[in-house]
C-alpha cells in the first residue's frame, strides 16, 4: 500500500483542516485483511510536540509485521519521532528470522562438545605421539566450543531481555574469527607440507602471518559491524564495503592452498612416500568438495538475497549463517577423522630420512644462478683423476709441466 492511498483514506483525512496528524500503522497484509491498523496523533495549531499515546497490539497471526510514521500535511517538512517501540513473541524477544538460531547454536555446542570428547580422549592416549599440526586442532576444536556457547548465551540474553548484550556478542564475534583465521592458517601450512614433509616455512613464515592478521582484522571488522548491537541486517551497499575484502582474502587462502598442495603432492610422489600420499589425496579431495559446495551456497544466497526483498521468506533466513557453521564443523570433522592422534602419528611426522634436500631444493637451488668456470687452472675431473692415478703430489706435477 503506497503513502498516498493512505493519505487518501477518509480515516486519515478527517480533520485535517484543524489539525496535523502524524499517523502510524502497521502495513497490509494479503494473509491477514483486518490491517493496516492505524493510530494518530494530532498537532494543535500552536505546538511543535504531540505524543502518541501507547498502546499494546496483539498479533494473533504469524507473519511479517512493518511498523510505519507518515504525516499527510504537505505543509510539514519534517517530523522528528523519539520514542521506542517492543516487540515480542510467544518464545521470547528474538525476531522470528532470529530465533532459530538459539536452538540452532545450542545444537552445535552438543556437537562441538562431542568432537571434542573424541578428540581429547584421542589425544590423552597417545600424546607421546602428538604431531604439531594436532596440537593446533585442538586449539581449534577449543575456540570453536567457546565460540558456539558464547552464540548461544547471546542468542538466549537477547530473547530474555529484549536489548541484545554488547559484551557476550563481541566475545562470541572474536573467538570466531580467531577460529576461523587459526582453521585458515592451518589449511595453508599443513597444504605446505609443514610438519609432514618440511620443518620449518622458511622465508614464507612473515608472508603466512601478514596474511592471516590482515585476515582477522578484515573479518572482526565486518562480524562486529553486523552483530554487535545490531537487529536488522546492513544496506547492501555498506554490507559489500565491509564484505569485499574478507571474500578477496579468502580467495586468495583458496589459491595459495591449492598452489601448495599440488606442489606437496608432487614431491610426495616423486619420494614415492605412500602412507603421506595418500593422506594428503584424501586431504585434498575434502577442501575440493567443500569449495565447490562453497561456491554453490554462494550462488544459491545471492538468488535467496535477490528474490526476496522485503523479507517474505524470514522463516527461511537462518539458513543461510547457519550453513556456513555446518560446512566448517564438517570440514574440521574430515581432518580430526585424518590427523586424529594414533600410535601410528609419527609416520606423517616429519624426519630427517624423509627430509632430503628435495623437499627444500625445489624452493632454494631456483634463486642461485650458476657461475661458469672462468680459470683454465682449474682441472677437469678426467685431468684430476690421471693426476691421481701418476701417484704424484700436485706440487710434483706441477713442477714437472712447467719444466717440460
Amino acid at each position: 500500500m503506497e503513502v498516498k492511498e493512505l493519505c487518501a483514506a477518509q480515516e486519515i483525512l478527517q480533520n485535517l483542516e484543524s489539525a496535523r496528524k502524524v499517523k502510524s500503522f502497521t502495513a497490509r497484509s494479503t494473509n491477514n485483511p483486518g490491517w493496516p491498523q492505524v493510530h494518530g496523533a494530532s498537532f494543535d495549531i500552536d505546538t511543535t510536540e504531540t505524543t502518541l499515546q501507547a498502546r499494546s497490539i496483539q498479533i494473533t497471526k504469524t507473519g511479517m509485521y512493518n511498523l510505519y510514521f507518515i504525516h499527510c500535511d504537505p505543509k510539514l517538512k519534517e517530523v522528528f519521532v523519539d520514542g521506542k517501540t517492543v516487540w515480542k513473541n510467544p518464545t521470547g524477544y528474538l525476531p522470528g528470522r532470529m530465533a532459530p538460531l538459539m536452538k540452532f547454536y545450542g545444537f552445535m555446542s552438543l556437537a562441538f562438545v562431542l568432537l571434542g570428547i573424541f578428540w581429547f580422549s584421542q589425544y590423552a592416549r597417545f600424546w607421546r605421539e602428538v604431531l604439531p599440526l594436532q596440537n593446533c586442532i585442538t586449539l581449534v576444536i577449543t575456540l570453536g566450543m567457546f565460540e558456539m556457547a558464547f552464540w548461544y548465551f547471546d542468542y538466549a540474553e537477547f530473547n530474555e531481555t529484549g536489548v541484545r548484550p554488547t559484551g557476550i556478542t563481541v566475545w562470541a564475534v572474536t573467538f570466531g574469527t580467531v577460529k576461523r583465521t587459526v582453521s585458515r592458517l592451518i589449511l595453508l601450512i599443513v597444504s605446505m607440507g609443514y610438519g609432514v614433509v618440511r620443518p620449518t616455512l622458511g622465508g614464507l613464515t612473515s608472508k603466512v602471518v601478514l596474511l592471516g592478521g590482515t585476515f582477522f582484522v578484515a573479518s572482526e571488522v565486518l562480524e562486529i559491524i553486523e552483530n554487535v548491537g545490531a537487529v536488522s541486517d546492513l544496506s547492501g551497499k555498506a554490507r559489500l564495503f565491509f564484505v569485499l575484502p574478507v571474500a578477496i582474502l579468502d580467495a586468495f587462502f583458496i589459491l595459495w592452498i591449492f598452489t601448495s598442495l599440488s606442489s606437496t603432492l608432487n614431491k610426495l610422489q616423486a619420494r614415492r612416500m605412500t602412507a603421506k600420499l595418500d593422506i594428503y589425496r584424501k586431504f585434498t579431495n575434502a577442501l575440493a568438495v567443500a569449495v565447490i559446495v562453497s561456491v554453490g551456497w554462494i550462488c544459491y544466497e545471492l538468488y535467496f538475497k535477490s528474490n526476496d526483498v522485503y523479507n517474505e521468506q524470514w522463516q527461511n533466513a537462518w539458513i543461510i549463517p547457519a550453513f556456513w557453521q555446518v560446512l566448517s564443523f564438517s570440514l574440521l570433522c574430515v581432518i580430526c577423522a585424518l590427523w586424529a592422534p594414533s600410535q601410528n602419528s609419527m609416520r606423517y611426522a616429519y624426519s630427517s630420512e624423509d627430509a632430503s634436500e628435495e623437499f627444500d631444493k625445489d624452493d632454494t637451488l631456483t634463486l642461485i644462478k650458476p657461475s661458469p668456470l672462468a680459470s683454465k687452472d682449474v682441472m677437469s675431473p678426467q685431468h684430476r683423476s690421471a693426476a691421481s692415478g701418476n701417484g704424484l703430489p700436485h706440487g710434483d706435477l706441477e713442477g714437472e709441466e712447467k719444466t717440460a
